[in-house]
């Protein structure tokens, strides 16, 4: 009994190792127990001569020979083992803190089991590789790491996965910035949080000290740095789905899906494994500003399919379009003239859309808010929310179109004009508006008129801009009416004295008069007079008399030469002052020397015009002619 012999010799080595070992020592005491009877059996030592009290006794049953021979049996059956070798074993017993792995050698290897948590699937009878550390340490024990066979063959395995597209088991270490550390076959990958999971994810401590499947995405052979995802593989497994949903699909199909996710375009719905997209213009038929009046995260809703795209695994999506369209429910009663109510849902400059029912709104056009005729914008007069009363204009229910009126459900104040504001009144207006030819002011609301720049003053002006500013008041005279296009011609001057009444008594032909001079040019120069009144002197008329000419400014003495009132003109010398020559008023041409002029102006064209247009212009000349 040799190796009885054996096993006796080396229990006190191992008497203090782990329950493990113990289970390990059991183990090869007892394969060792049934070698020795097996060879007993087999020896060529008679039966009969046995000696059982020695055996019984731990005596020494074999001679020398028969030992050595024994021994050189055992050492067969046993593997050789080589130091600092990757080799192959099989899992034998799993502890919580010990992994027990046979090699075939004498006695098993004991691997720490933090060494196996990247596989938490390992279970007795599972190949693993190993690495021999120690085929024998100072109690007889051989040590493995599982961990260094990883390492030395990791790299290479790696980029086996890597090339082949496979799908590996990684433990996630730690957390880090960006995502997180992961152990592939003992090396450390990086996983990004971008591609941990197809949704985001808030919390990454929930992965750590767990494992998963991952793909390796990328490798730096370099740096040997490795980048996984376990993202793609949901991905991979969501795009088949896909395709199967989609190839099932038809438009017009009603399904139920769940909200994934609202934006501000539109909804995502999940339908089992592919997304769909409502857009917000198919959400309902009344106007919305966001999807969250309609839906709510993780709401079941049921929805149609207006269109899909098999190639590009897009699905559009319709919830409106399972109720009916509100035009088709729409009072059949309701005609052009009626009043309806709604909700001011939309302003744009050129007018204000209203709801009067959900999905059924009308325009008001800016020019339908009020009777004014001054150009306004619609947020002049309304604003979103706003509850409005109208007028329907133009109804048509094939279109799905209407307009609306506001300032229908008000009188006209054009409608009886010329009684409230006669020809000749006098009242007060409000400057709304000035152009280059004129003021735009209004008596009231709805009524406006031009005060043209001719009306303005009696003395000429630039600008009207020069005389009023938006927003005064001013006093007006009615003039004239245009009731069909609703205009109105005021005057303001008319209100005020006409100084060229004084300006004849003032300024008669021939009267000196001190100007100064206002500016000067190659034709004259412009000279004014106390009054703001302004009158022209030719060059040759501006000369002083020591023969020089006056600069702007200079204040000298001028003589009126000529005074049209026609034209509001004022003509006067310098020269004239000091050569004392005597200047007589002209008189106006008469009525007979202007016809004279205008038929001889006709008679020097007739020549010109074709002959359907002489005895027209024969007619003509026989009128001026005549004096009418």
């Amino acid at each position: 009994m040799f190796i009885y012999s054996i096993m006796e010799e080396i229990k006190p080595a191992v008497a203090e190792e782990s329950p493990a070992v113990e289970a390990a020592e059991a183990r090869v005491e007892a394969a060792a127990t049934e070698e020795s009877q097996n060879v007993a059996l087999n020896a060529s030592v008679d039966p009969d001569k046995f000696d059982w009290d020695a055996f019984e006794n731990d005596g020494d049953v074999y001679g020398q020979e028969d030992r050595k021979a024994v021994a050189e049996e055992y050492d067969k059956t046993l593997s050789k083992v080589v130091e600092n070798e990757v080799v192959e074993g099989v899992v034998t017993a799993i502890t919580k803190r010990e992994v027990i792995v046979n090699i075939g050698y004498k006695s098993e290897g004991v691997i720490m089991a933090p060494e196996f948590r990247y596989n938490p699937d390992l279970k007795v009878g599972d190949k693993v590789e190993v690495y021999v550390e120690n085929a024998e340490d100072r109690k007889g024990q051989l040590i493995l790491s599982h961990k260094k066979a990883r390492a030395l063959r990791s790299w290479d395995m790696v980029n086996e996965a890597y090339n082949n597209n496979e799908i590996v088991k990684g433990y996630v270490k730690t957390r880090t910035k960006g995502g997180m550390i992961v152990d592939i076959f003992g090396i450390e990958a990086f996983l990004p949080g971008s591609q941990i999971d197809i949704k985001p994810i808030r919390d990454y401590d929930q992965f750590v000290d767990t494992t998963m499947d991952f793909k390796i995405v990328k490798i730096n052979q370099e740096f040997r740095n490795v980048v996984v995802s376990h993202k793609a593989l949901i991905e991979a497994e969501l795009e088949q789905q896909k395709s199967e949903i989609i190839s099932k699909l038809e438009k017009g199909q009603v399904l139920e899906g769940t909200v994934k996710n609202i934006t501000n375009y539109g909804v995502f719905v999940d339908l089992g494994g592919v997304d769909g997209l409502i857009h917000i213009t198919d959400l309902s038929w009344g106007r919305i500003n966001h999807p969250e009046e309609v839906v709510q995260l993780d709401q079941k809703i049921r929805v149609v399919i207006l269109d899909f795209d098999e190639s590009k695994k897009r699905i559009a999506l319709g919830l409106k379009q399972l109720t009916v369209h509100p035009w088709d429910a729409l009072d059949p009663n309701l005609k052009v003239g009626d009043k309806v109510k709604g909700k001011v849902v939309l302003i744009a400059d050129y007018g204000a859309f209203v709801e009067i029912e959900p999905g059924v709104e009308g325009l008001i056009h800016v020019s339908e808010m009020s009777w004014s005729p001054r150009l306004r914008i619609a947020q002049d007069f309304l604003k979103v929310g706003d509850e409005v009363e109208a007028q329907i204009l133009t109804l048509d229910r094939d279109e799905k179109k209407m307009s609306l009126g506001l300032k229908q459900l008000v009188p006209n104040p054009w409608e009886n004009i010329r009684e409230k504001y006669p020809v000749g009144s006098k009242h007060t207006a409000i400057v709304r508006n000035i152009t280059n030819f004129g003021v735009f002011a209004e008596l009231e609301e709805g009524i406006e008129g031009l005060v043209h720049i001719s009306d303005i003053s009696w003395t000429k002006i630039k600008h009207p801009s020069e005389f009023v500013k938006v927003g005064d008041k001013i006093d007006v005279v009615i003039l004239d009416f245009d009731e069909d296009n609703h205009k109105l011609s005021l005057g303001h001057k008319q209100l005020l004295p006409n100084p060229w009444d004084e300006i004849e008594t003032n300024f008669a032909v021939g009267t000196v008069v001190d100007g100064t001079v206002a500016s000067i040019s190659d034709k004259g120069a412009t000279v004014t007079f106390p009054g703001d009144i302004e009158a022209t002197c030719f060059s040759k008329e501006l000369v002083k008399e020591d023969g020089t000419m006056p600069a702007a400014g200079d204040t000298l003495p001028f003589k009126v030469v000529e005074l049209r009132r026609s034209t509001k003109k004022i003509v006067v010398s310098h020269v004239k002052t000091y050569t004392g020559e005597e200047v007589k008023a002209s008189k106006p041409a008469s009525e007979s020397d202007s016809t004279k002029k205008a038929v001889k102006k006709i008679n020097s064209n007739i020549e010109k015009t074709t002959l359907g247009d002489i005895d027209a212009l024969a007619a003509l000349k026989d009128k001026l002619e005549k004096g009418e």
